[in-house]
This record gives C-alpha cells, sequence and structure tokens, in this order.
C-alpha cells in the first residue's frame, strides 16, 4: 500500500515531503513489533536445553503485555501530548459528511456485517485453496489481506495523489501497526484467558519476511521525503515475498507451528 502511494502521488508529483518525526516512530514503532517476533524465534533456535513449549509461551504473555501497554502509550503520545506532530499541514477545512451519531452508528453497523463476512471468508479459505491449487498460507498471507483491506487501500492512495502524504502514511503504516501492536498482542492475550495458547514465535520465514519488509520501510522514510522510485522498491519487495510465498511448502508451515 504504502509503494502504491508513493508511485500515484509520484506520477503526479516530483518529490513528495512528509512528517519526518511521526513517520520515524510509526516505523520505530513497527521495529518493535518485528523484535517482539525475533525473540522468541531466537529463543526457540538457541535454548535447547530448556522446556521451549512452556518458556516460549510465558514469553509470549509477557512480551504482549508490553507491546499493549506500548500501543496505549502511542495514542496518548498521537492524541494528547504531541498531537501538532499529526496536524493536518492542509490549509483547507474539510466539512464533514454525516454527523457525529450518524457516522459513529454506521460505523457499529459496518463493524458486525463486515466481522460476519470475515467468519464465512475464513471458513472458505480450505475449499479455496483445494479448487486453485494455492497453499492457505498464500491465501493467509498475500489475498486476504488485498480484499480486506481494499477499501483503506483506496483511501491512503488517493490522498497520496492529493498530495496529502502525511494521511497516506499514516494509514497505510498505521494499519500494520495497529495489527502488530494492538490485535497480535490482544490475540495472545485472549487466548491465555480462554486457555486457548496462542504465542508470538513464528517460523524463521515468516520472522525474516516481516524483518526485511519492516527495514526497507524505515531506510525509504527516514528522508521524510519519497519519489516513485522508492515505490517501485516497496513494490518490488512485495512482489518478491509473495513469490516466495507461493512456492513456499505448506507442510514446512505445518511442521513449524507443531
Amino acid at each position: 500500500v504504502l509503494g502504491f502511494c508513493f508511485i500515484c502521488g509520484g506520477v503526479k508529483y516530483k518529490a513528495q515531503t512528509f512528517n519526518q518525526t511521526a513517520a520515524q516512530t510509526s516505523a520505530s514503532l513497527l521495529s518493535l513489533s518485528c523484535l517482539s517476533l525475533l525473540i522468541p524465534a531466537a529463543f526457540n533456535a538457541t535454548a535447547k536445553d530448556v522446556d521451549q513449549t512452556a518458556s516460549i509461551k510465558h514469553l509470549s504473555y509477557g512480551t504482549s503485555i508490553v507491546l499493549l501497554v506500548v500501543y496505549i502509550l502511542y495514542l496518548i503520545f498521537q492524541l494528547k501530548t504531541h498531537t501538532h506532530l499529526y496536524a493536518s499541514s492542509s490549509d483547507e477545512e474539510e466539512e464533514p459528511i454525516l454527523p457525529l451519531w450518524l457516522s459513529i452508528v454506521m460505523l457499529l453497523v459496518i463493524t458486525v456485517i463486515v466481522a460476519i463476512c470475515a467468519e464465512y471468508l475464513v471458513d472458505s479459505i480450505s475449499g479455496l485453496s483445494e479448487t486453485w491449487k494455492i497453499s492457505p498460507t498464500f491465501i493467509g498471507l498475500i489475498l486476504l489481506p488485498i480484499v480486506g483491506n481494499a477499501a483503506e487501500h483506496v483511501t491512503a492512495v488517493s490522498v497520496a495523489m492529493k498530495n496529502k502524504m502525511d494521511l497516506a502514511i499514516g494509514v497505510a503504516i498505521g494499519s500494520s501497526m495497529q495489527i502488530a501492536l494492538f490485535v497480535t498482542p490482544l490475540m495472545v492475550i485472549i487466548g491465555w484467558i480462554i486457555n486457548q495458547p496462542m504465542t508470538l514465535f513464528f517460523n524463521t520465514f515468516e520472522t525474516c519476511v516481516m524483518f526485511v519488509s519492516v527495514l526497507i520501510v524505515n531506510y525509504l522514510i527516514q528522508d521524510g521525503e519519497s519519489n516513485w522510485l522508492e515505490g517501485v522498491m516497496l513494490l518490488s519487495t512485495y512482489v518478491i515475498i509473495a513469490i516466495a510465498i507461493y512456492f513456499y511448502p505448506t507442510a514446512a508451515v505445518a511442521t513449524s507451528s507443531h
């Protein structure tokens, strides 16, 4: 998504600038979430003389609590103490289309509808995998994110074409950061509560994919400026990862999960 934002905005504008501090803060938080996955993987690879199942489980619980606290503090940072970093640089004020109460009602209704659709979508993955001869890993990591976040993707690209790169980066990186810092740790904690163990341990391949993705994003936004070539680099990274995941054996995923 960020790559498309850079390309679509870069075609219209030679160079686009954005708030370097805010963007780097978001990228650093992504790096922190990546660290939370690297450590369990490294722990599993090196600690051979301990009960890894129980240890990684407790490590994941502690790490998830820390990530949730960091996410809450980030919200305070963004909405309370450092709002000036996230204020729109545009002079034009856009009038709200809907009243606040109607927006909230529509948000709640649409959330319920999306949750129901997501349930059916997840249930259909096995059938889709068998029919199309595609691994569930490819469907879960490549196809579902594109379809599930289509509206968010369109929003990010459209604001990038209006030269509102702060908003575009906020949507693109903020979505990933919300999953990494809030949703994933929350799922681990909920699993702990309902006695359905879930950990932050992913296999080496998945961890490396996330690491290189976060790494290149950090490199490209640290100068506070973007162009279409940087977008090509991001999309190239995505395509390479998609090809790798397409040919990655399903058996390897199943083995690592056990």
